[in-house]
């Protein structure tokens, strides 16, 4: 089960999801969830730091009677799915990580901004109008509050409290997570493996699909739940 980016709708993983199981049936291949402000608006003064949204996507998983799955987040969605494995370890095969935030190094809003407008100029303009439209449904106050949250949260304490598996996946143009973040992550796991995506920048499961999904395939199906 996916859970798009912050401010980023379910469709920006569909073309990824719809490459790990191709033929299956569509009852059971897997999907995207949307949780309040990663998919859908959130509503006025609710909670969107990575455990309050957590807390909601257990809840989502209880309602789809969905016991135990392997969880795939990009961006800032990583620091959500970290955050099930953490509180719910049973319900959690295996962690697939893409682009996470939530480097100590990028905390300041100054660094954010510079690592954003630095990736921002390798993705595809082709997207902008799909970015557009999704930031505009959930909302940028919605967007603003969930990643000043998100800059805070440490991943990597998160992170070295999991026994899962994981797979930590970047662009090889992705400035907001740069590879040494990534290796940060492997070294404080102790068990996870890094995969890199070619010619991607940040916006990896919407821009890349074919590239992710190989990466993927091989991790999600031995880890299946």
């Amino acid at each position: 089960m996916a859970v798009p980016g912050l401010g980023l709708s379910v469709r920006g993983w569909e073309p990824t999801l719809a490459r790990l199981d191709p033929g299956r049936d569509p009852r059971q291949a897997a999907a995207a969830i949307a949780l309040p402000a990663y998919g859908v608006p959130a509503p006025r003064g609710s909670a969107l730091d990575p455990r309050a949204s957590a807390e909601q996507l257990i809840a989502r998983l209880d309602e789809l009677r969905i016991g135990r799955a392997v969880l795939l987040g990009h961006s800032a969605s990583c620091q959500v799915v970290a955050e099930v494995a953490r509180s719910a370890p049973g319900r959690v095969a295996a962690l697939v990580l893409v682009g996470p935030t939530g480097d100590p190094a990028a905390r300041p809003w100054s660094a954010l901004v510079r690592r954003w407008t630095r990736t921002v100029r390798r993705e595809p303009l082709w997207q902008v109008p799909y970015l557009l439209r999704d930031y505009t449904y959930s909302g940028m106050i919605s967007f603003a509050r969930a990643m000043d949250a998100a800059r805070r949260h440490r991943l990597d304490d998160t992170v070295a409290a999991l026994g899962c598996p994981i797979l930590l996946v970047r662009g090889a143009r992705d400035h907001i997570c740069p590879p040494a973040w990534l290796d940060r992550l492997a070294d404080r796991s102790g068990h996870a493996v890094i995969a890199t995506v070619p010619e991607a920048a940040h916006m990896v499961p919407l821009t890349h699909p074919r590239g992710l999904a190989a990466a993927l395939y091989p991790f999600v199906t031995a880890a299946g739940p």
